[in-house]
Parts: C-alpha cells; sequence; structure tokens
C-alpha cells in the first residue's frame, strides 16, 4: 500500500504558557501523517525526533532523493506499520522545519524573535504536540515512540501525560541529561557564537543557507563523535587516507576527516544555528524529575506500558542511564515495563542505522495486545 505521506501546517492563536513562565504566542506546529486513521481512531502512533530531526520521518518528498530520517522502520510491511498504523510526528516548537522557533517571525512586528525567543524544554515540546493532537480530536494513542531527544519527549509523555499512551517506547535516552551529553553540547554552543559570521545572533538565514556556519560546522563535528564510538569508527573507516592526499601533506586527510567535514559542513547549509542553541539548551537542563522529590516520584505518575531500549556502546547516553529509569521503575514495583539493551558497536546512532537488531521488538510491543 502507498505510505499516504501527507504534510500539514497547524496555526494556533492561543497562547503556549511555557515551563519557564513565558508565553509563546501565536504559534505554528508543523507535522507529517502516514497511513489511513480507522474509524474509532484506535491505531495512531506517535513519533518524537530528535535533536536536528524534524516531523519528516519517513517516505521521499517529490523531487528528493533522501527518505526521511526514520524510513528504515515506518512504511508499508516495516516494524511500524503504515499498511496497520496511522503515524503522526510533529515538529518541536523551536526547531527551524515549520514549527515556530527563534527566526520565526514575532507577533506583531513580524522581525525574527532571535534571542526574544523564550527557552523552550522537552516539557514544553511535548505541551505543544499534546495541543495539536486535541484539535486534530486524537485524545488517546495506541504509543508513542522516540530516540535520543526523541526518547526524551516520550518520557515527558509517560510522565506528564500518564493516561494518554497505551505504549511508550524510549531508546537511546536518559532520565536526567548528564554531564558528559551537556559538554559535547558546550563545544557546539561555543563554536556557534564565537563565529564571526553568526553575528552575535542578527546573521542574515539567506546567507548562512548559502554560505554555511564554519563554527557550527566545528560543533557538530564534536557532535557526531559522540554519535559513533570508537568501534564504529575503527570498523567505518579504519586508518583509510584520502588516496589523492600526500602523506607529508599538512592538510592531507584521512577518511575520517572527511566524514567529519562533510557532515558539519553540510549541516550548517540547513539547520539553523539559533534553532542549535535553543534546542541544545532544551537537553542540556532536560530532567524528569523536575518538579518531583525524586526520580521514582515522577515515574509513579506512569500508567502506560513502557518499554527501555539502550544500546550497549553509545557513548552519549549510556546503557546504564536507561538501566537506572528501570531500577528505579522495579523501585516503586512497576511491572508493566520492560528494559532491553541491544548489542551493538555503532554507538548512540544505533537507533537510526541499526533498525534491524531492534525492529522485531518494536513489532512486538505494538502488536502485543
Amino acid at each position: 500500500m502507498p505510505l499516504n505521506l501527507k504534510t500539514y501546517t497547524e496555526h494556533f492563536t492561543n497562547p503556549l504558557y511555557l515551563e519557564s513562565g513565558r508565553i509563546l504566542e501565536p504559534y505554528d506546529i508543523a507535522y507529517e501523517t502516514y497511513g489511513e486513521l480507522n474509524d474509532d481512531k484506535s491505531n495512531v502512533v506517535v513519533i518524537c525526533h530528535a535533536l536536528t530531526g524534524s516531523h519528516h520521518c519517513a517516505g521521499v518528498y517529490e523531487g528528493d532523493k533522501k527518505a526521511g530520517w526514520w524510513d528504515n522502520l515506518i512504511g508499508s510491511g516495516k516494524a511500524v506499520d503504515t499498511d496497520k498504523y496511522f503515524v503522526i510526528c510533529t515538529n518541536v516548537v523551536g526547531s527551524c522545519f515549520g514549527s515556530t522557533g527563534p527566526m520565526s517571525p514575532a507577533h506583531p512586528h513580524h522581525n525574527p524573535y532571535r534571542y526574544k525567543f523564550p527557552v523552550v524544554t522537552i516539557k514544553d515540546m511535548v505541551k505543544a504536540q499534546i495541543i495539536l493532537f486535541g484539535k486534530l480530536g486524537i485524545h488517546h494513542v495506541h504509543a508513542i515512540i522516540g530516540g535520543s531527544m526523541g526518547g526524551m519527549q516520550a518520557l515527558m509523555f509517560a510522565v506528564h501525560y500518564p493516561n494518554f499512551a497505551s505504549k511508550i517506547i524510549s531508546m537511546a535516552t536518559t532520565h536526567a541529561t548528564q554531564p558528559w551529553a551537556i559538554a559535547f553540547n558546550k563545544v557546539a554552543q561555543e563554536s556557534i557564537l564565537k563565529d564571526a559570521d553568526f553575528k552575535g545572533g542578527y546573521y542574515d538565514s539567506q546567507t548562512i543557507k548559502d554560505k554555511g556556519l564554519s563554527g557550527m560546522a566545528v560543533g557538530r563535528m564534536a557532535g557526531h563523535i559522540s554519535f559513533l564510538s570508537y568501534e564504529s569508527m575503527k570498523s567505518k573507516f579504519g586508518r583509510e587516507y584520502k588516496s589523492t592526499d600526500g602523506l607529508y601533506e599538512l592538510f592531507g586527510k584521512f577518511q575520517i576527516e572527511l566524514f567529519l567535514e562533510y557532515n558539519g559542513y553540510n549541516f550548517t547549509k540547513y539547520f539553523d544555528p539559533l534553532s542549535y542553541l535553543y534546542i541544545t539548551k532544551a537537553i542540556n537542563i532536560y530532567d524528569i524529575s523536575r518538579g518531583y522529590d525524586s526520580l521514582q516520584e515522577a515515574l509513579k505518575k506512569i500508567s502506560s506500558e513502557l518499554h527501555l531500549i539502550s544500546f550497549s556502546n553509545d557513548q552519549l547516553f549510556k546503557n546504564f542511564e536507561m538501566k537506572e529509569i528501570s531500577d528505579a521503575l522495579l523501585e516503586i514495583e512497576n511491572t508493566n515495563h520492560t528494559y532491553v539493551d541491544i548489542d551493538s558497536d555503532y554507538g548512540h546512532d544505533a537507533f537510526l542505522v541499526e533498525v534491524e537488531k531492534f525492529e522485531n521488538n518494536i513489532k512486538d510491543i505494538l502488536e502485543s495486545k
């Protein structure tokens, strides 16, 4: 069956009350749907994206070659089967792919918000999605699935909207961002802020899209190191040297260097630097126990069936961070959860790349009664 990919933008005029005490109004949320909604709306699966992801998680746009970022998981006959499920993926508030973010026109004068944009949290991103689903007449969903920052959102849904989803699958994430991940984000943030072309946040968007931003590219390179692992870099690149470069040329390059350069510089032409600063801020301050006396107290709110999936060689969110959530759930005698650690040498990005290692887990969870 066809994927039935449809893209929408929903406009909201009511204020979005943020965790910081500030408000965002008006605001837009871009989202994409796949498959068909059944009559009783019981087949909805929500997909939550990671830091640099978007609402385009599957399929290919007309005239485009690159498929959505989780196309290997979502589609006809795949683990998240669009012949059975109606899949919705929204672009988070603060991003730069259609939802309201720091470069969106601010009401009423229509100049970009830039630094006047309020700090948004993972909880705010989820709240905005709940408001969207309410507007679409969807008040309960079959499942929510997310990895990395998407996994943070999935856990936020579990704690703050306990009756919204029957099943929640959170992958490659943590209950609170730890210093190791914050440190990588700091390198990226400083690299952006210290780039003269960033112009203190008053850059021209089109210039950045055309030329890129070298500081942001450097920060993204650091990010890519945290997404991979010692083992995956060794197997993927080894010590392969660019064949046309002399070994004793000062700027001759290894294949790993070319990989980091290509991904770093390419990224800056399609992702907005202020969005990057705002979203990494949201990730840094993320903590599902904020407002509760302990992690256990927060987890007591959960009534959905919760499934936790970590990856053995995840360097960004270590597998034991996911196990800590499972252990805390066991302490409060929550037996309605599972935890599995997927054996993988790939690193953090295994949740995007090595789908074959966990797709049956996803399929079984979605289909189990």
